[in-house]
């Protein structure tokens, strides 16, 4: 191992003071003995082996269930450099006051050393990073979630990323451990140091504040990463499609929670012929490559889910790659040994334990499983995995999605009048705020600019100003299209749209527009198919509907304007000038649109 990572190691080691290190090489029996420590401390249970052959169910402490952006920070010298999005401490600050915390934490633990590659293992794409955690459930997790073990150690250098992990709760001699060990919730550090190239968490163990590879390292930090080094890390799915002529081109798409994201990337085509891969349902590296196309990874190895509303009927890849080889979180548990939640089946069963252990049926008040319930499995499991998943040098991206959920205002589809226009479409991103959210602006606009607002490890206006110069510097070269969907427009509470593996229709047009086909006309907001240019073959869609699902309503559009423009006030003065032009742009056309009535 270099000897920066080893010094590095010493140097946590002294301080957090565990009763041991161990170091993970990364190989399966490893992973099973571990997993059997944890079922014999009753931090996990093994699920019936013939309904679900080797997975496990994890229940976490009712306070640690989610990600904790009150507790997330971007830690640089200077304010400016983190922005107005993120929660920022000075360097020096935050590192006395994590250094403080990490003094003996692990007493009582092991400390365990993962290496870990971020992208495939050798790949010039890819990132290397050491996790260092007392948390048995983040190794097994970080072990599915990325390339792991000694096969990395060769490629760690004096860049490689440092990232510490402790549940933050240490161990007097003789105390018993709890089976969820976490701190109080004011006591929580997602501690983010881009300019060192450094992470550290404390005190939660679930998700991405402790599986430290995730959005900590393969956004937040690649994100500023990928600023100076000139490419892009994003929170997109990679898709691949094979039209029935054989031919091969890949999309990638951003969208917020609860947009599809997951069941886009996972797609059953309903259009005879056409074939759907998958190489990523979260996250994308994407550089230019060497033949003038923009290439993307996928820099993890497996899927981190939500679970509830994940079914046969909305994803059946995904209910695939679960049915093995996976570790649940705060699912319910069945009485024959199995794992259930909310939407999994048409019926609940008429038995359950609930995700904090409690007996459970469909008379209860609570839900059986966790709203954030989540299941973690390799993406070797999905019967859909594209088998050039590891290439290294990545896949030629064609078209670049954006995407919401707006009952109305925004079209099923619209493509970009060019790149810089595109960019503007990935900055006004946002969903309407629904019942389903405790909220007081419930039916406004949340923006969430590129799926990425509490992942940009910068400020979000040197953000956009680097996808402009992408696009300004490769502008000669085949830079992918870029399309804004809505799959959620509705008429009378009900979706205009039928979704799911009708998507696969969406797709078609989005990729004969990238081949250079016509087939749309030019509106106010961009490209629009006519109804000619959509292969609606097998569905029932009434012009009536048709059109509904395309209407750009003028006061629909000057609210949307007066929307757009109260979200840019993030940025103060700092407004990319050419986000600008384009909101001013917008503006006038619908302008002249009126002049014209």
């Amino acid at each position: 191992m270099h000897s920066m990572a080893t010094a590095w190691i010493e140097d946590i080691a002294k301080l957090t003071r565990p009763d041991r290190i161990v170091y993970w090489h990364g190989t399966t029996e490893e992973y099973d003995s571990l997993l059997e420590e944890m079922v014999h401390a009753g931090k996990a249970i093994r699920l019936n082996p013939k309904k679900r052959p080797n997975s496990y169910l994890f229940r976490s402490d009712p306070s640690d269930v989610a990600r904790v952006e009150n507790r997330t920070f971007i830690s640089t010298k200077n304010q400016r450099d983190a922005g107005p999005t993120n929660n920022w401490v000075e360097t020096s600050e935050l590192m006395a006051t994590m250094s403080k915390l990490y003094e003996g934490c692990m007493q009582g633990r092991t400390m365990y050393m993962i290496p870990f590659s971020m992208g495939p293992i050798g790949s010039r794409f890819s990132k290397v990073g050491i996790e260092l955690t007392d948390s048995p459930y983040v190794v097994v997790h970080m072990h599915i979630m990325t390339r792991t073990g000694d096969h990395v150690l060769p490629y760690v250098d004096e860049h490689f990323i440092k990232a510490i992990h402790s549940v933050g709760a240490p161990l007097k001699p003789g105390q018993k451990d709890v089976p969820w060990p976490c701190a109080p919730i004011e006591e929580k550090y997602i501690s983010h140091f881009p300019e060192e190239n450094t992470i550290w968490s404390y005190g939660s163990g679930y998700g991405g504040n402790a599986l430290l590879g995730k959005k900590c390292f393969a956004l937040r930090i690649a994100s500023a990463l990928a600023r100076k080094e000139g490419w892009l890390a994003e929170h997109m799915l990679i898709l691949k499609l094979t039209d029935p002529d054989g031919e091969v081109r890949y999309v990638t798409g951003a969208f917020p929670s609860a947009c599809g994201k997951t069941n886009l990337a996972m797609i059953r085509p309903s259009l005879p012929g056409w074939k759907a891969e998958i190489l990523g349902d979260d996250i994308a590296w994407l550089r230019m490559g060497d033949d003038g196309w923009m290439h993307a990874i996928n820099p993890e190895a497996g899927f981190f889910g939500v679970a509830p509303g994940t079914s046969y009927r909305s994803n059946p890849n995904a209910m695939a790659t679960v049915s093995k080889d996976t570790l649940f979180t705060n699912v319910a548990l069945t009485d024959d040994g199995d794992v259930w939640w909310e939407d999994m089946t048409p019926t609940a069963p008429d038995h359950l334990i609930d995700w904090q252990g409690r007996d459970w049926t469909p008379l209860s008040k609570e839900k059986a499983a966790h709203p954030n319930s989540r299941f973690t499995s390799p993406i070797k499991n999905n019967p859909a995995v594209a088998p050039n998943f590891e290439d290294p040098d990545g896949v030629p991206i064609s078209a670049i999605l954006f995407g919401g959920r707006r009952p109305n205002t925004i079209p099923l589809i619209h493509e970009s009048f060019n790149f810089q226009h595109g960019v503007f479409l990935g900055s006004i991103m946002g969903s309407e705020i629904t019942k389903a959210v405790i909220s007081k602006d419930y039916g406004k606009v949340r923006r969430d600019p590129f799926a990425m607002l509490p992942f940009i490890g910068y400020h979000i206006a040197d953000y956009v100003s680097h996808w402009l110069e992408i696009g300004e510097k490769y502008k000669h070269e085949h830079l992918p299209r870029i399309f804004y969907i809505n799959w959620f427009r509705k008429k009378d509470g009900k979706y205009l749209w039928p979704g799911f593996s009708e998507n696969s229709r969406i797709l078609k047009w989005i990729l004969k527009r990238c081949e250079g086909e016509k087939g749309a006309r030019k509106s106010a907001i961009g490209y629009m198919p006519r109804k000619q240019d959509l292969d609606l073959k097998g569905l029932s869609i009434s012009e009536t509907q048709f059109d509904e699902m395309f209407a750009l309503n003028p006061e629909e559009w000057r609210q949307e304007i007066a929307s757009i423009e109260e979200h840019y006030q993030i940025y103060g003065d700092l407004l990319p000038k050419k986000l600008r032009e384009e909101l001013d742009q917008l503006e006038a056309r619908f302008a002249a649109i009126h002049l014209t009535k």
